[in-house]
């Protein structure tokens, strides 16, 4: 392993090696490494604000990010790349969070490793690994079957892990977006948000898999698309001791129902629920309960306790079942049938708060 010594003071500065990048291609469709690392530059500068990390220090990190890429010592040692960018860039001066962005932007490399330490680093890996899969999916270059030349997969879930393990304040789609930002002006980089999205959901399902949830557990959390990826872990918690309750599989199926009921429905629901068209004992109850439940679930969604707002979900379980038993919601009267469609809407969002439930249902 070579050391802060091993690279010379007297030798070229990190900064003064980018100019260099621009004799490094990048990829033939979308150009060359110092043009990259303009888009670096932007893009971790955006995420380093909306996590709360130093700017200035974000984008310099990144312009610096490749330079070690046409040194002599990388040039011999490729897997160096990273590592003797920090050398480099301590030897030059440059601060601690700059330098240690400079190595960790690589990070994690595979399954398992280590992710970026502190926010400078997390702002210049995520904004790494984000250009690479919106540039190769925007010039078609998706991995297919066991084929992932480029790495995709693996930056796929470096993006995860790091927002998610980090509890980084970042919304997916808003980070797709940035990325995507980047390449305008680049003809050969085609709009390619929604794949770019879907293949990370993907990435995420099997991540999620592999942590032990069942498939069921983790359709109720990531088939609606969560936007905020670090909620991710509390909320499967909470679904898994849900599950574990007695009224969680009678709960489920009536949600799995009432979803159905209003996709076939279309939007024969009224906007708002008019109370004094609620005629039956049944469906009063459950209108009353959910409008004691809604405030409740949404204060503990609130403050993150997910566990108690579908705890507290659980004690609608008689009133949902009396309403199925005793009330016809496809009544003929077309004012009654909407009246409860909108009930049933209201219903079905607060069930639906943390997750939806109706894919724990066999």
């Amino acid at each position: 392993m070579p050391s802060a010594a091993t690279c010379s003071r007297s030798g070229p500065s990190l900064a003064s090696r980018v100019a260099r990048l621009e004799s490094v291609v990048y990829h033939n469709r979308i150009g060359t490494q110092r043009e990259r690392v303009e888009r670096l530059r932007t893009l971790a500068g955006s995420l380093a604000e909306l996590i709360g990390a130093d700017r200035e220090a974000a984008e310099r990190a990144a312009l610096l990010a490749k330079a070690d890429l046409v040194t002599d010592m990388v040039g011999e040692f490729p897997e160096l790349q990273g590592l003797m960018g920090r050398y480099y860039a301590e030897h030059d001066g440059e601060g601690a969070p700059v330098a240690a962005a400079v190595e960790q932007h690589y990070w994690p490399r595979y399954a398992g490793d280590r992710l970026p330490a502190g926010p400078v680093a997390q702002a210049v890996a995520l904004a790494d690994k984000l250009e690479l899969v919106a540039g190769m999916f925007g010039i078609g270059n998706e991995p297919s079957g066991d084929r992932d030349p480029f790495g995709l997969r693996r930056a796929a879930l470096g993006i995860l892990r790091i927002v998610v393990e980090g509890r980084l304040p970042l919304l997916l789609p808003d980070i797709v977006a940035a990325a995507q930002a980047s390449f305008v002006g680049v003809p050969a980089v085609a709009d390619a948000t929604r794949a770019v999205e879907d293949f990370i959901y993907e990435r995420l399902r099997g991540m999620l898999r592999e942590q032990g949830y069942t498939a069921n557990q983790v359709a109720a959390v990531v088939d609606s698309r969560p936007a905020e990826l670090r909620e991710l872990p509390r909320r499967l918690a909470a679904v898994r001791e849900f599950e574990a309750l007695p009224e969680s599989g009678a709960l489920a199926a009536a949600n799995k129902r009432i979803v159905n009921i209003l996709r076939k429905s279309g939007s024969e629901a009224a906007a708002a629920v008019a109370v004094e068209q609620l005629h039956e004992a049944a469906e009063r109850e459950l209108h009353t309960v959910f409008g004691m439940l809604e405030p409740a679930v949404d204060a503990h969604c609130a403050g993150g306790d997910y566990t108690a707002a579908l705890k507290a979900l659980a004690t609608a379980k008689p009133a949902v079942d009396r309403f199925f038993d005793e009330v016809m919601v496809m009544a003929d009267d077309p004012a009654v049938r909407a009246n409860r469609l909108a009930l049933l809407r209201r219903v079905a969002a607060t069930m639906n708060r943390v997750a939806d439930i109706s894919r724990l249902a066999a």
